[in-house]
């Protein structure tokens, strides 16, 4: 019996991870790991069981993770009391000393060659998981669609559209799309070291021309999208993320061709127009 393990269980990614997976394997072979077993138990398929999964103690980590055979590892958030690649450092040293035979982690794209500062911790967890000698699957996630909820809903108001791209492409789905695939992963008997996973590469005018409403568009320059989201009371750090998120749009950095996506879902992705929707009412 094939028991499986799915860490940050009480995320929108993990939760419908768990969903999907339950309808490939008995529930009763799946634990979920999370750090508010409280929350956890609440929301988790009949049959799941819950453990204690707090990224930030190995120890604890390590207990969890006995008797687990394939682990599906989220990476966690930036920007917490605890470094992130620290938390990832933990649950890799975990899942070896408890013997995880498999792990498939959600990861950048293009981790191990990408310049972007988001690559980073990514690239250096790959690193880590390839020296501690566990098979596994990289499941280097494009962009979510519900990245763009905010400009998608405002234009859908009548807001501007407002974007600093350029021409610069990216790969979005729904992020329930990423975590399905990452599910059907987990669960098969024959899988790929790398999935690039994303959807049809799109500018953010192709975006725009998706969007049901009428709004106007506005391509500015990455110095102008980030006074424009300060002038709007966007605190001067935030305002610096989501520009340079932009700015790495803008680069290429997420533009990819890569069927890997629809292949594991075993069909074609959300149309762009559905998916939209589903974003704006949300």
């Amino acid at each position: 019996m094939t028991t499986y393990g799915v860490t940050g269980s009480t995320g929108h990614f993990g939760q419908n991870a768990i969903k999907e997976l339950a309808k490939l394997v008995p529930a009763g072979n799946i634990i979920a790991l999370a750090r508010n077993t409280q929350k956890a138990e609440q929301i988790v398929p009949e049959g799941v069981e819950v453990r204690s999964g707090d990224y930030t103690d190995e120890k604890q980590l390590e207990e969890s993770l006995k008797e687990i055979d394939r682990l599906l590892f989220i990476s966690s958030q930036p920007g917490g009391p605890v470094a992130r690649l620290t938390q990832h450092e933990n649950i890799v040293k975990a899942a070896k000393n408890a013997g995880v035979g498999y792990v498939a982690y959600t990861s950048f794209p293009h981790a191990d060659v990408s310049e972007a500062p988001l690559a980073s911790d990514h690239k250096a967890t790959e690193k880590l998981i390839l020296e501690a000698g566990i098979d596994h699957s990289f499941l280097r996630n494009n962009w979510y669609l519900e990245n763009e909820a905010a400009t998608i809903k405002a234009a859908v108001s009548g807001q501007p559209f407002v974007y600093a791209a350029g021409d610069g492409k990216t790969g979005w789905a729904l992020e329930s799309e990423y975590s399905e695939a990452a599910a059907k992963v987990l669960a098969s008997s024959t899988t790929k070291d790398v999935y690039e996973f994303a959807g049809t590469s799109r500018t953010y005018q192709d975006l725009a021309d998706a969007i049901k409403g009428d709004f106007d568009v506005k391509s500015l320059s990455i110095s102008d999208f980030q006074k424009a989201l300060q002038d709007s009371g966007m605190d001067e750090g935030t305002a610096e993320v989501v520009t340079s998120i932009q700015d790495l749009i803008r680069q290429g950095n997420l533009d990819e061709n890569s069927d890997d996506l629809p292949e594991v879902l075993g069909r074609e992705l959300t149309p762009l127009a559905k998916a939209l929707e589903i974003v704006s009412q949300k």
